[in-house]
């Protein structure tokens, strides 16, 4: 195959999920909604590059924050029907990883 026969569409999507952090934001977001300081203990990333994945990740459609008027303020991020569909692929290649990454790699 030729470099310019890989469809943009599908370099687009590779390119999106390929972003350091973007799968394990989405994976922990599969579960529901969630607020900022729960989703940085599970992840390990710093505020900083979290704040900038989030925001980029609302950008491209995937998630969406939501803010409750409470004192103090609630932000709660949750997944777009967008960020539902890819589902199937995380967890394809979850299920990959069982039987190809061996407990050393990691």
């Amino acid at each position: 195959m030729k470099e310019n026969d890989i469809c943009p569409r599908f370099e687009k999507a590779i390119s999106i999920l390929s972003q350091r952090w973007t799968a394990l934001l989405i994976h922990q977001l599969l579960t529901g909604p969630k607020r900022f300081g729960t989703i940085q203990s599970a992840v390990g990333i710093s505020g900083k590059v979290l704040s900038e994945r989030l925001k980029e990740m609302e950008k491209q459609g995937i998630i969406k924050r939501k803010v409750i008027p409470e004192t103090p303020v609630i932000i709660e991020y949750s997944l777009t029907e967008k960020g539902i569909s890819l589902e199937p692929v995380l967890l394809e290649v979850e299920k990959w990883s069982q039987q190809w990454i061996s407990a050393d790699e990691t």
